[in-house]
């Protein structure tokens, strides 16, 4: 697993420089006052204010630092470390109070201790995990009795579609969860088009809806909604997808749901 896992994370610290450059992620705009967060999370979350939040996977913090000027008392986690680095300095240029670990996620309890008011996570994070029940137990560790989950996530059965065909949906991956990873190869960097990646190779793990929502239960967790969405934050989902007004991007028709969303409470 260790290798598969040192090569995520090469790949990802290259992106890091990439991605901070993009339109994509709009680091300017951000840095101007923009929010990174979409309307899943915020109907969801709506009165941060005072909270302690603790955000997986958090990347280079915008996500993270969007909550903090919702008024959120904010800790972001993710296992790049050039990822961290820009999370901390983007927290600087914002003057935003924030607190940033680098880790992988199962090994959080070696780093953090305490329980938070909302765990966090979204998009295009839970595929670069091995093990959904044991992502389970730490949110569960981490929250409070009462305490708010929310995941908003790309939908698992969008991953068995070729994203690379240019007309039409056609299956291509399995559905379900394998103990060994997926590998592919993804030369170019997607929110930058044609520039091309030293570190091209990818492991992921495919996790039916249901079995995440079980994991979440047996960790102790209510479910309190789960929403299926015909739209997609990402527009390089598939490449023929259309603009709604709202921003968001559709496949002609909204045939299949493109993300979900979990809403869940600490028993």
């Amino acid at each position: 697993m260790k290798l598969y896992y040192e090569a995520n994370m090469r790949r990802w610290n290259e992106l890091v420089g990439i991605h901070t450059k993009s339109g994509g992620y709009d680091v300017t705009g951000f840095l101007c006052g923009k929010s990174s967060l979409h309307a899943p999370e915020l109907e969801a979350l709506p009165d941060v204010e005072g909270k302690t939040l603790l955000h997986l996977q958090c990347y280079f913090g915008m996500d993270t630092l969007s909550w903090a000027r919702r008024g959120a008392k904010v800790t972001g986690v993710d296992f790049s470390d050039k990822a961290i680095e820009m999370a901390r300095l983007l927290a600087q240029k914002t003057g935003l109070e924030a607190k940033f670990i680098n880790c992988n996620l199962y090994d959080l309890p070696q780093h953090l201790d305490g329980q938070f008011d909302i765990v966090y996570t979204s998009y295009g994070v839970l595929t670069w995990l091995n093990d959904i029940e044991a992502w389970a137990r730490i949110v569960a560790k981490y929250l409070k009795p009462g305490g708010t989950f929310f995941v908003a996530e790309f939908h698992p059965f969008v991953w068995i579609f070729d994203d690379d065909n240019p007309t039409q949906l056609v299956i291509k991956y399995d559905y379900w969860h394998k103990t060994e990873p997926d590998h592919y190869i993804s030369e170019k960097a997607y929110a930058l088009g044609r520039l091309k990646l030293k570190y091209s190779d990818g492991y992921d793990w495919a996790h039916p809806l249901g079995t995440v929502v079980t994991a979440l239960i047996n960790a102790g967790l209510t479910i309190e909604w789960l929403r299926e969405h015909p739209f997609s934050v990402d527009e390089d989902q598939f490449k023929f997808m259309k603009k709604d007004p709202e921003g968001y991007w559709r496949l002609p028709g909204d045939p299949v749901p493109l993300m979900y969303s979990i809403k869940a409470r600490k028993r």
